[in-house]
């Protein structure tokens, strides 16, 4: 692991708990299908999935197909951004910096996620074909001029599951 510190586990209601699992299910297709393991789920204030995604970057070659910016390109054409403000995006790992721009521009409010980066990196190793810009999503959602809850790390021995195993040595 790198040497930053490892973030706390948050608690999750019933709710909460029931989405991240649904996202971490969806990581576990990804891997099934030879993506990188993560999934993303958008729900409505109301509960309702407003959409549902897998990285796909295996099977695609697209670098940008990660699950929540999928989600995301899936959500925003048909939620108005009143409707997103109000969505909650359920993550299985932390997302990445692009990821976070993507929850910005459409305006979901609010953020729950399974690993953290920091424990990821140590899925990931140092391959250069598998490291992040260590850069918090927390530090994106700050910099955003709405405010973007964000929730995590959550669920993190379920969702680090679909990791083990999953990433090159």
């Amino acid at each position: 692991m790198s040497g930053a510190a490892l973030p706390q586990e948050v608690a999750l209601d019933e709710r909460d708990g029931l989405y991240l699992r649904q996202a971490i299910a969806l990581a576990d297709t990804a891997r099934a299908r030879g993506n990188r393991p993560f999934g993303a789920v958008i729900v409505g204030a109301d509960g309702t999935v407003l959409a549902e995604a897998w990285n796909a970057n295996g099977e695609t070659g697209d670098c940008t197909a990660h699950a929540e910016t999928s989600a995301v390109r899936t959500a925003s054409p048909r939620h108005a951004r009143e409707a997103l403000a109000q969505a909650t995006l359920y993550s299985s790992g932390e997302p990445c910096v692009m990821c976070a721009g993507a929850i910005f521009w459409a305006n979901i409010g609010r953020v729950v996620y399974g690993i953290d980066a920091v424990r990821l990196r140590g899925f990931r190793g140092e391959r250069l074909d598998q490291r992040d810009a260590e850069l918090s999503c927390r530090d994106v959602f700050a910099a955003s001029p709405h405010a973007i809850e964000c929730i995590g790390p959550a669920l993190i021995e379920e969702a680090s599951a679909s990791h083990r195993g999953a990433w090159k040595a």
